[in-house]
């Protein structure tokens, strides 16, 4: 009786832990934490890219929140007390000082991690409202094809600026000077000879393949530019989610596991059970040593600040380009290499300032053109005269590696990308949605192995069918995988 008043007493203080906990985490106020956010964060944070400062989404499961409680009400004297993440921080984000904020108290930065966290605040959606006229959609698309290597719409490029050239030349002329211009200079127009000699004599490539209405479209788009969609935020009240998420659900195992534990260990008198209890806290300890010790330099997910802020969303996802085009050295070498400045340059000699897709804030759009910045003051160019500045000092872009495996492991790109025909995303993950490059796989041998188990051999040549068909037969299957040709073997990455 007594044995079992004790465990009553126990299951009752568990259960007031319990309550106490469960209120605490629940009643952090997200929609209070989001207008926190954007009036003291929002000046150098956001949630999923970095802008001064880093992308905070998910920062509570990199960091103790005890610490980032101490970290946001002064960094600064974190930092002089000598904590050493405080340090690898600051360090990390090129020594840029934060502002402190002693005067938020422990529930608001509670309530700012809790919308940090996507706690408890539904999405706003976004609509957008106005058209764009399709014969200036069309004209765009003829410009961006044609004109867009020696022409801009606002300065001058190669050639001059063209926005609003159509309230300083009559259409017709326009339309023959586009078509070809060197057939109207040689006719003895005297317009198309002084445009000639105003643009220091440069020729221009005629386009007598675009037709009347094509040209029309170029023409329209010349004179309004680009028109951007407004985009209209929905207001819609915010909700909370009762969705219970599997953290939580964690939290709750965990503790019905710790009560049972105390109970056979403390209040129980039955010998065999303490034993087995024993047993099992022994085998869990080893499991969970195991598991911790098995993910030392696994980085998945790992994600580190740039010099430069590149987007491959914007790169590799809204502009189509290869990944081949700045990854040169992977179709035919170990590496895939890091693209020089002079790749950068290729494009962005004509490319000085980001202008989106037509849905990015002001702030977004200012952000990414002080990052194309950033190239020029590395290579030395100058925007306004397009050139090269005379006897400037380069200075080199020290990009900080993302994918980074043991030295005694050894990779070949070209055997992947070339020989086995594997696309990046394979490795690497969807890089045409990511904004700041992550190590999306794992990267582990087991994974590798994985791979080379699945994967099957194409053979091409009559050499390599013979040996196919021997492998076949050996080992009983229609296709022959990396494995069966010794993918599996210590050798052939570790030698």
């Amino acid at each position: 009786m007594n044995q079992f008043k004790s465990f009553q007493q126990l299951v009752k203080l568990s259960l007031v832990f319990f309550i106490v906990f469960t209120v605490n985490i629940f009643s952090q106020d997200a929609a209070n934490g989001k207008k926190l956010f954007k009036s003291n964060c929002a000046a150098c944070h956001k949630l999923d890219k970095k802008l001064v400062g880093p992308a905070l989404k998910g920062i509570t499961e990199k960091r103790d929140k005890e610490w980032l409680h101490k970290w946001i009400k002064d960094n600064q004297a974190l930092i002089k007390s000598g904590d050493a993440l405080a340090k690898q921080v600051f360090e990390e984000n090129n020594k840029m000082p934060m502002t402190p904020f002693p005067q938020l108290s422990d529930k608001d930065i509670d309530d700012i991690l809790a919308y940090v966290e996507g706690k408890g605040v539904k999405k706003q959606t976004t609509a957008t409202t106005g058209t764009v006229n399709p014969l200036v959609k069309k004209g765009k698309k003829i410009f961006k094809t044609n004109c867009a290597a020696c022409h801009k719409l606002d300065k001058k490029l190669v050639g001059p600026a063209l926005k609003g050239i159509t309230e300083k030349r009559d259409h017709e002329w326009l339309k023959k000077w586009i078509k070809d211009n060197n057939a109207l200079r040689q006719s003895g127009d005297k317009l198309a000879q002084q445009v000639f000699e105003e643009n220091g004599k440069l020729p221009m490539t005629p386009f007598p393949q675009l037709s009347d209405e094509d040209l029309e479209a170029l023409l329209a788009y010349m004179k309004v530019g680009d028109v951007k969609p407004v985009v209209k935020q929905n207001t819609g009240a915010q909700t909370s989610s009762k969705k219970v998420s599997t953290a939580w659900m964690s939290w709750v195992v965990v503790f019905a596991l710790l009560l049972l534990f105390i109970y056979l260990l403390f209040i129980n008198k039955n010998t065999f059970l303490k034993i087995m209890a024993i047993i099992a806290i022994i085998l869990i300890g080893t499991y969970i040593l195991f598991d911790s010790l098995m993910g030392i330099d696994v980085n998945q997910g790992y994600q580190p600040i740039q010099p430069i802020a590149f987007s491959h969303k914007v790169h590799a996802g809204d502009n189509k380009i290869d990944c081949q085009y700045c990854h040169s050295s992977a179709k035919h070498s170990r590496t895939s290499g890091v693209p020089s400045a002079n790749v950068c340059m290729n494009c962005h000699k004509s490319i000085s300032e980001y202008t989106g897709n037509g849905t990015e804030t002001e702030e977004e759009l200012q952000f990414y053109t002080k990052e194309i910045q950033k190239i020029y003051d590395a290579v030395g160019w100058d925007p306004e005269n397009v050139k090269y500045i005379e006897n400037y000092d380069t200075k080199p872009i020290v990009w900080t590696r993302v994918h980074n495996l043991a030295d005694f492991a050894y990779y070949n790109h070209s055997q992947h990308v070339t020989v086995a025909g594997l696309q990046c995303q394979q490795c690497h993950g969807p890089v045409e949605t990511f904004d700041d490059m992550k190590q999306f796989s794992p990267l582990t041998m087991g994974w590798c192995l994985d791979c080379h188990k699945t994967k099957e051999l194409n053979f091409d040549n009559k050499y390599y069918e013979k040996i196919h068909k021997q492998l076949s037969e050996k080992y009983g299957v229609e296709k022959v995988t990396v494995a069966d040709m010794g993918g599996k073997e210590c050798g052939k990455c570790h030698y």
